[in-house]
């Protein structure tokens, strides 16, 4: 812990931020809902509403303030980020509540986008795989501890104080970033038609189209976790921080996990099995729903293989887009997050036509499958390099 630089673990705090206003609202989707006088099937538009929102931030705050300094764009990101969390916690209707979700996701991709080549900047060679999973440790610590105790305060006192402790964190994340992020130099400034060049590039299509739809399979999971596991499981509603816990343990796990593999194994190779993996675990969620025991099992294992499984793609990204790795990065999370959306919605769509609670579940093995078809024509594509050994990102320059 103690090699660890404390920039990177200022970043993190921005990434638990960021986890935690992205996953809040599924344990307390039930609340929402009837908070805002809305169905279950038209809360989960919120959850569609925040990603909606990061895919639209990702690229246009990429491109805002591009001879910033890494380090005040950080800054700016985050108060965009904490203002429009703390308009959720006071939305007065399902209305203004989609709009300040939508707001939320805003600054979601572009921070960790920016966040993560700072990341591997600072590692250092034949480090970028552990330095970006030490950069989103904070995502997934925010789904083992934050997201569950702000689940727990939302059971005991509202929704809305639960929302409002995201606020805090972006302020401690603000402040992070001011005293322990190093000051830059301005990157020389591009044109535009530089920085788009990435855009004629199939492989970064290729990436976007898998992460957008193989990747919702499991948001189409845990958007509908909190209803399975107290309708269809028999769970108590307060033990539903517990079993969110056991997810985030998964996901700090897998993100160690992925770190530690991506540094040594090629990563379409990588994406390959864990896709695959995924489907199977997908799968046997939705068999086993009825079964307490082997849920909590497989809530560990969904969230240890969804995270791990973001690693091959991202680092694919920036390695791709070497022309402007921000942007490239920035619009990885934005096309996991229309994943996050796809997920949302269509999990949602057999709910409103009558079906039992597990069919988002079996949905999302749906897309996954589909995700399986993608990443194999996306291996047809992938140079030779990248099927053969790990890709390092540490030596590519900041834009």
């Amino acid at each position: 812990m103690l090699n660890i630089p404390m920039s990177i673990i200022t970043l993190a705090i921005g990434s638990f931020g960021i986890g935690l206003a992205e996953f809040l609202i599924m344990g307390l989707l039930p609340e929402v809902a009837a908070g805002m006088n809305v169905s279950l099937s038209q809360a989960g538009y919120f959850i569609s509403a925040y990603a909606l929102g990061v895919v639209v931030g990702a690229p246009l705050l990429s491109i805002f303030g591009r001879t910033m300094t890494p380090k005040y764009k950080l800054i700016v990101l985050m108060i965009i980020f904490t203002i429009a969390n703390g308009l959720s916690a006071v939305a007065p209707n399902a209305e203004f509540m989609m709009l300040f979700r939508f707001m939320s996701g805003l600054p979601h991709g572009a921070f960790l986008g920016l966040a993560g080549v700072v990341a591997t900047r600072i590692a250092g060679p034949g480090k970028s795989a552990s330095a970006l999973a030490l950069m989103l440790s904070g995502l997934t610590i925010s789904n083992v501890i934050g997201v569950p105790l702000a689940t727990f305060v939302g059971h005991e006192t509202s929704w809305r104080v639960a929302f409002s402790l995201i606020c805090g964190v972006g302020l401690l994340s603000m402040l992070s970033v001011l005293i322990w992020v190093p000051t830059t130099a301005k990157e020389p400034k591009k044109k535009l038609a530089e920085e788009f060049v990435i855009f004629k590039k199939p492989m970064l299509w290729a990436l976007i189209l898998f992460s957008s739809i193989g990747y919702g399979g499991f948001f189409a999971w845990f958007s509908y976790i909190a209803p399975v596991l107290t309708q269809v499981t028999q769970v108590a509603s307060s033990s539903i921080p517990y079993l969110l816990a056991l997810a985030g343990l998964g996901m700090t796990f897998g993100n160690w996990l992925g770190g530690k593999i991506g540094d040594r194994m090629a990563p379409i190779k990588m994406a390959i099995m864990l896709t695959f993996s995924m489907l199977v675990i997908l799968a046997l969620n939705a068999l086993l729903a009825p079964y307490i025991w082997p849920m909590y099992f497989l809530t560990f294992l969904a969230g240890a293989n969804s995270i791990a499984l973001t690693m091959p793609i991202q680092i694919l990204l920036i390695d791709t887009c070497k022309e402007s790795p921000f942007l490239g990065s920035a619009l990885g999370h934005g096309a996991f997050n229309i994943g996050n959306s796809v997920g949302a919605f269509a999990g949602g769509i057999p709910l409103a036509l009558g079906y039992n609670l597990i069919s988002p579940w079996w949905v999302g093995v749906g897309l996954t499958a589909v995700g399986i078809g993608i990443v194999f024509q996306l291996k047809k594509i992938t140079p030779t390099k990248f099927q053969e050994e790990p890709v390092d990102t540490s030596n590519i320059a900041l834009h």
